[in-house]
């Protein structure tokens, strides 16, 4: 085979095995506005 013929081949499977490859799924954890307490009774003013 010629060197063009053998170097596209090899290009070839260079791209499947990259596009094949594992890929990391990335993840976006998002946090909701905190949480306020509400005041708690005292017995302050009865």
């Amino acid at each position: 085979m010629s060197k063009s013929i053998k170097s596209i081949l090899v290009l070839g499977l260079v791209a499947v095995a990259g596009a094949c490859a594992k890929q990391e799924e990335e993840y976006v954890v998002v946090q909701p506005e905190p949480i306020s307490m509400e005041p708690v009774y005292t017995g302050k003013y009865k």
